[in-house]
């Protein structure tokens, strides 16, 4: 299976949606789409998120788009049914884990602390989103634990911003870096979706 890393394709910014309808989802993906990106996660925590995921597949096939915020096997089952690409999820557990090896999808398991990413490891993750990045330590985090876990490389979310995904992308094991900066709520309220693909343009550099 394709990791996640190589599904991003060079892309450095996991860009997340949280869309309140199908047709908002749609709108933000496709000026995503507009900057040049590939790969989009929509975050499920919304009613409609499921319904957004499916209509961004189908209004953007060329586009990869992936289901974050699960945390079960039921919402892991509702994603794989809205046709996910892949999988994210904001936390582990044991329970979570095994259904995450059995789903068939590219996955990037949400850990927080060094016990999780070992436990991610154990069940064959090499690839983990650090989230709350910001309140789980940062890149002084990432950069604490890289002799510890060689082999390991990370995605953080939560608290990165446009000012400091710089200090995280300069990790040699940081590959990527996720957050809903690129796609700001009151430019969605004023549907600027302009400044959404001006910030993701700035974002993937």
């Amino acid at each position: 299976m394709k990791s996640f890393h190589a599904l991003m394709g060079g892309q450095t910014l996991l860009p997340i949606i949280q869309a309140d309808s199908a047709e908002q989802g749609v709108k933000i993906a496709t000026a995503m789409a507009d900057a040049g990106l590939t790969l989009i996660e929509v975050v499920l925590r919304t009613e409609a998120s499921l319904e957004a995921l499916t209509a961004i597949k189908k209004a953007l096939p060329n586009l990869i788009v992936g289901a974050g915020t699960v945390t079960n096997e039921v919402i892991l089952q509702q994603a794989i049914d809205a046709g996910a690409d892949f999988i994210i999820t904001p936390a582990v557990s044991e329970k979570l884990l095994t259904q995450l090896t059995k789903c068939g999808l590219p996955v990037l398991p949400g850990v927080s602390n060094t016990g999780e990413i070992l436990m991610a490891r154990e069940f064959g993750y090499q690839e983990l989103k650090l989230f709350p990045a910001s309140l789980s330590g940062g890149a002084k985090f990432l950069g604490a634990v890289s002799t510890i876990f060689q082999d390991i490389k990370f995605c953080p979310t939560g608290g990165v911003t446009l000012e400091n995904k710089a200090d995280y992308l300069s990790l040699p094991n940081c590959f990527a870096v996720g957050g809903t900066w690129v796609a700001k709520k009151e430019w969605v309220e004023q549907k600027n979706w302009q400044a959404i693909t001006q910030a993701c343009k700035e974002a993937n550099h």
